[in-house]
């Protein structure tokens, strides 16, 4: 399933924003990344070691660090960069077409 969440420009370069995808009548939050490498990349908007949000979180590179008790996850695989998380993030495809960007989840 895709979804169409609106103009890429709309996410600055180091800035995330957060959408609501729904599939089979239930909903997750999924944080779409515009990392400083150019490329966009989307994760599971809650940290696995604890609820905050990786949307809410500094990202560097192709890294995010959770708000909450900076734990990092890598943007490009979701794998856990650093304690207390160690279970890794969900990824979704993400690309721009025709200026827009495509969430498949």
């Amino acid at each position: 399933m895709s979804y169409t969440v609106g103009p890429a420009a709309q996410i600055p370069e180091g800035e995330a924003l957060r959408v609501e995808a729904e599939q089979s009548g239930a909903s997750e939050d999924i944080a779409i990344f515009h990392a400083e490498d150019g490329n966009f990349y989307a994760l599971q908007d809650e940290c696995t070691h604890e609820v905050a949000s990786l949307s809410d979180g500094w990202i560097e590179d192709c890294e995010v660090e959770c708000p909450l008790h900076a734990s990092r996850f890598d943007l490009r695989t979701g794998k856990v960069l650093c304690l207390p998380a160690y279970v890794d993030a969900r990824t979704y495809k993400v690309e721009v077409v025709d200026g827009m960007l495509e969430l498949h989840f």
